[in-house]
């Protein structure tokens, strides 16, 4: 099981990018939490096998199609998800 913290930076607010990331996140049975941070970036925590967390940072790369997407950074992370769902948090 792998466990990252993604940021995601370019245009990726006001594009549904959030909506986008739990409906890909949830079909790919990820665990974690997507939110807005106020700096125009958007955060997440992803959840699961390997390979299939690793898949969900290349399509966060493209994003919903209105996205415009500069950069994602992604690293490991100690916070395991409450729970196996995948949920939208507000805006930190």
């Amino acid at each position: 099981m792998k466990t990252v913290h993604a940021r995601i930076e370019g245009q990726v607010q006001g594009v549904w990018y959030r909506g986008w990331t739990r409906q890909t996140a949830r079909s790919l049975g990820l665990a974690g939490w997507v939110r807005n941070r106020s700096d125009g970036s958007v955060e997440a925590l992803f959840h699961g096998p390997a390979a299939v967390v690793d898949e969900m940072l290349a399509r966060c790369k493209d994003g919903p199609p209105a996205a415009r997407v500069a950069a994602v950074h992604a690293r490991p992370a100690d916070e395991v998800p409450d729970g196996d769902g995948f949920e939208q948090l507000a805006t930190v």
